[in-house]
Parts: structure tokens; sequence; C-alpha cells
């Protein structure tokens, strides 16, 4: 992990969206997709997963689900259902209601919320199983009021048909009953078109591999999606009152996601640089995915050197990470300079995967730099709203010569006459018209 002041380090990180071969294959497996339906889906069901499917196979039933709870152990239940329970309990919080304001007038405006009526959530099997994500997924859309949630997973590779029995249960105690066994770009496109199997939703959310998330930028437009997320990033902000052995195992804990994922400290302290970097490498030899965390810290980690605490949230706002610890001496007093960052945990103890797993914020955050404008996903994703107006004939008469000017001006002589034709079957006249 290398050591560099921070003039010399690029803050700027690109991230190419798939090759042009990759961005081609999505395109066909897409458009095919929308044009053959169920056999199309099974068709790259069969090629990228090995598994051989009738149309009648693609739906998890209800005695799969209940079977997955014979295959995980008790513990794991008790655990997801509490964390569910603190998911919950944090996005309630979120929830908006539709609101109406009556004018002196007569004329009301408002408001309306809704719920999306259909949400397809996309959880990713193969080589790594993440049940944490059903939860932060499903249960923001279940608060808004979401009716139909619906889960795509793919199917266990070889030729079986089976799926992650924790992705199950996860699923089941989130209450999703609605589960498909495909995966890939296949079930993005199926998701956003439909087929005779399954239904089109309004709104695709979950993370996946390139292939998915090429796809869910190929689809945006017909359907929503929550975003395109990159590699997995942390940022730690961290001076001598710092755990060393805290902070590189923080570091590496994102690390393992993936070779491209982004591991940064930021310290005004090259003692305490040197020591994280010696740490980290020690833990590095222990790790289970070593060689993963290795390759993403060698090519996309650092330590960044700094003249003060106050200089390094400067760094880090320029970063806008997709998590960010704080772990300094007082580090509430540095909260409100904080202005970029997905996610912020302060202290040595509000590690990353706090967050991850358990404490209720939502862990599907902004990536590549985009929580300069963008948020983890919320119940504001699974709603929409519409503006409610009730014009009164008092407010028209007394307002409308204004509008039919504001339209004139535009040069939108239809807007201007739909006021003023009100205005003179009520007696009163609208301003001149330039246009005659």
């Amino acid at each position: 992990m290398k050591i560099v002041k921070v003039e010399e380090f690029d803050l700027r990180r690109e991230v190419e969206y798939g090759s042009a071969e990759q961005n081609e294959a999505v395109r066909t497996i897409v458009s095919d997709v929308k044009k053959e339906g169920d056999a199309a889906l099974l068709r790259y069901t069969e090629k990228f997963d090995g598994v051989c499917l009738e149309p009648a196979g693609l739906r998890v039933t209800q005695e799969e689900l209940q079977a997955a709870y014979s295959q995980v152990e008790p513990s794991f239940v008790e655990a997801i259902s509490a964390a569910a329970a603190n998911i919950r309990a944090f996005h309630l919080r979120q929830k908006r209601n539709s609101w109406m304001d009556l004018q002196p007038d007569g004329s009301l405006l408002g408001q309306i919320i809704r719920p999306l009526k259909r949400v397809g959530v996309y959880v990713p099997g193969g080589k790594a199983a993440y049940p944490s994500s059903v939860l932060m997924n499903v249960i923001p859309a279940q608060v808004a009021g979401v009716p139909e949630i619906v889960m795509v997973t793919p199917p266990a590779t070889g030729g079986k048909a089976g799926i992650d029995p924790y992705i199950l249960v996860a699923a089941a105690e989130a209450g999703v009953h609605e589960i498909y066994r495909v995966g890939g770009a296949q079930a993005v496109a199926a998701l956003a078109y439909g087929t005779d199997t399954i239904e089109p939703v309004d709104k695709i959310c979950g993370p996946g591999n390139i292939y998915v998330a090429l796809a869910k930028r190929e689809v945006y437009g017909v359907v929503d999606i929550d975003s395109i997320a990159g590699p997995s990033e942390i940022a730690v902000l961290a001076d001598d009152s710092a755990d060393p052995a805290y902070v590189a195992a923080d570091l590496l804990s994102q690390a393992e996601h993936d070779e491209m994922a982004s591991a940064i400290l930021v310290t005004p302290s090259e003692a305490f640089a040197k020591a994280c970097q010696a740490e980290v490498e020690r833990q590095l030899a222990e790790l289970p995915r070593r060689d993963i965390a290795r390759a993403s810290i060698r090519d996309y980690g650092a330590v960044i050197l700094v003249d003060s605490v106050e200089a390094g949230i400067g760094v880090i706002n320029k970063l806008a990470p997709e998590h960010f610890e704080l772990i300094v001496e007082e580090p509430m007093a540095y909260l409100g300079l904080i202005e970029n960052a997905g996610a912020i945990f302060l202290g040595p103890y509000s590690s990353e995967p706090v967050g991850d797993y358990f404490a209720g914020p939502n862990h599907i955050i902004p990536t590549n730099g985009t929580a300069r404008f963008s948020s983890p996903v919320d119940v504001d994703d699974f709603i929409k709203k519409s503006s409610l107006i009730y014009y009164s004939k008092e407010a028209l008469l007394q307002n409308g010569a204004t509008i039919v000017e504001l339209a004139r001006r535009e040069g939108l002589e239809g807007h201007a006459r739909a006021i003023e034709i009100r205005l003179l079957k009520e007696g009163k006249a609208g301003t001149n018209n330039d246009n005659q």
C-alpha cells in the first residue's frame, strides 16, 4: 500500500462502463429478450449458467422457500431478522405524506405521493451471495408501500437450478414471495420488458456484475433504475489516536470485495501511515480472499499524507467516497465540514460492516464520486409524486393577466388564449395581445 503526498495523488477515478464487446453483447441479449421473451430467457440461462429450464421452472416455489430454512443455521435466521428490524425502523423515519394547502382565495395546492406499483430486485449469485442486499432493496420499497416486489437471482451454475438458501431465507424474512431463478443481462431485460412468465416492473434495483450494470443502463427510460454501481470504495481519515489494526481491517473489508475496489487512508501522521501500511500487509497474509484484496490494495489503494485533519476532509470532499470513516479525536467536531460522502462512520467502533449489515441505514450507496450529487437508496426511490392544483375562479381572475403576460413573452399564444378565454367569459379582459 503506497504512501504518497496529497499533491502526488490523482483524486479523480474514471471507471469505464464496460468494453465495446461487453456493451454489444448486452444490447444483443436485451434485444433478444424483448423480442422473444421466455425463449431467449431460457436460452441464455442455459448458455451462461448451464441450467436447462422450462418456463414453469423459472419461478421459485413456496415449497423451496420453506425448505431453505432447513438448510441454514437458526442463528442466521435470528441475525437476518434482527437486521431487518433495524433497517425497517431506520427507513420508516423517511416516509413522506401527501399534503394539501388551502389558499385564502379558495385554491388548493399540494402534492400527492404514491408508491410505485411493481419493483424488481436483482440479487447477485454465483461466486458470492449477499442476503443483506435483499433486505436493503426490499425493505425501503415495502416501507414506501410498493404492493408488488419481485426478485430475480441466478441459479447455481453447472446444471443445478438451486438458489443459495441464505438468499431465499432473507427474501422470505423480508416478505418477498415472487422470485425467479434467472440472472445476468437477460434477467434485467425480462424485468424491463416482461415475458409470458415475468410481468414487467416500474423500477429495477440491486447490484450485479458488469453485464447487469450495462443492462440496467440499456433499459433505463423504459423503467427507472437505482444506479449504475461501480466497484466498492472506502476512505478512512485517521490521526494518531486511531488504532492501526482497526483501520487496516476496515480498509481490507472493502478491498476483499473486488480487484477494482478502492481503499484509501488519509492521515496527517507519517508514523501512523507507516504503522497502517505494515498492519495491512500483516492482515493480508491471513485473509481468505487475500488475492482479491491484494490486487485491490496494489492497484487502487493508497495512503495519502496531508497537513491536518481539516486538509484531509478537503481531500475526502474531492474523493466523494462511497464509505467514509472518520477516526480522529472528537470526530463530531468535524462533521459539519464533510460535504461529499455516501455514508459517514464516526469513531473507532463505527466500522464499515456495521452499516453493511446491521445498524439500519442502507448499504446501497453512490460510488465513483457520485456522492457529490446522489444519495443512498431510501424510501424516496420507491415513490412518485404528483403536483395537485385546484385553482378557484377568484384566483384565476386575480392572476390570469399575469399568466397571459408570461405566456405571450414566451411566444406561446395558445397558452395565453387558454387563460384569456376564461377571463373574457367572466367579463375580465387579459393583457393586450401584442401578436394582433
